[in-house]
């Protein structure tokens, strides 16, 4: 899973005389914060509508690198009884990419996520396929610029624009707040290839598991529609073992990994 990184920065030469690759280097150590084998949860999944009416949602979720260090995410819903059982696996590659797969139990059957579903809501959700993988996005991919300090949640924060080198990515830019001294994201404002602003991702209740500062709320906000998803972090374990069979197309459409 995620590989510890210290951030090296250049202090001689003052925050604002940082080049490209120093705002890489932070954001590349913030998503690589936490060092685990594995990771194991269960969450509530709370969506709220415009009108402020509530739907809920129970969910594990699994995540091992492969041997090659590529990220790996199978999402199992266990509640309600309408998406029970409907299963999610994504694979990211280096270049950028992911494979992404989708068992609806009222279907009965596996489904491949088109590329050009990337940035569509993942189960009715405010978050997309992409915001899925986000985390797990390489530093490489974006080109990373430091804006300015300040201070938010009451912790001084490093606030860098991420800004993707091609075009394949459903967002224009990305603008996140970073801890200065614990690497913690708290926030990313995402815009749309018009250069709106379209969701704000909000991370908070950081809690230490097993040595390892993870935050126990996430909250993704769609501007525009006035709607939110929040998943409340119910049970998160590092280092249990996950079989690898786990992590493949025939567990979502058994639920099995043996």
């Amino acid at each position: 899973m995620k590989r510890f990184m210290m951030v090296i920065v250049f202090l001689l030469t003052g925050v604002f005389g940082m080049n490209a690759q120093d705002a890489a280097s932070i954001v590349d150590a913030a998503r690589n914060r936490i060092t685990s084998a594995t990771t194991s949860t269960r969450s509530r999944m709370v969506i709220t509508a415009k009108n402020g009416s509530t739907t809920e949602r129970l969910i594990d979720q699994y995540s091992k690198d492969d041997a090659q260090g590529n990220a790996r995410t199978v999402i199992v819903f266990q509640q309600p009884a309408n998406v029970k059982g409907t299963r999610f696996l994504t694979m990211d590659n280096a270049s950028g990419g992911s494979d992404r797969w989708i068992y609806l139990s009222s279907l009965g059957k596996v489904r491949r996520i088109a590329a050009s579903e990337s940035g569509g809501s993942f189960m009715g959700t405010d978050f997309s396929y992409d915001d899925i993988s986000a985390l797990s996005r390489d530093t490489k991919l974006d080109t990373h610029t430091l804006l300015r300090e300040e201070t938010l949640n009451g912790a001084p924060c490093y606030v860098i624009q991420s800004v993707p080198k091609d075009g394949s990515y459903q967002y224009s830019k990305t603008i996140s707040w970073i801890d200065k001294n614990k690497l913690l994201l708290y926030k990313s404002e995402l815009y749309d290839r018009r250069s709106a602003l379209i969701k704000v991702m909000e991370s908070s209740e950081y809690k230490d598991i097993q040595g390892r500062l993870t935050a126990m709320q996430t909250k993704v906000s769609t501007i525009a529609a006035g709607t939110s998803t929040t998943i409340y972090m119910e049970i998160v374990k590092y280092d249990d073992p996950i079989p690898e069979a786990v992590f493949t197309t025939a567990y979502l459409e058994t639920g099995r990994s043996r």
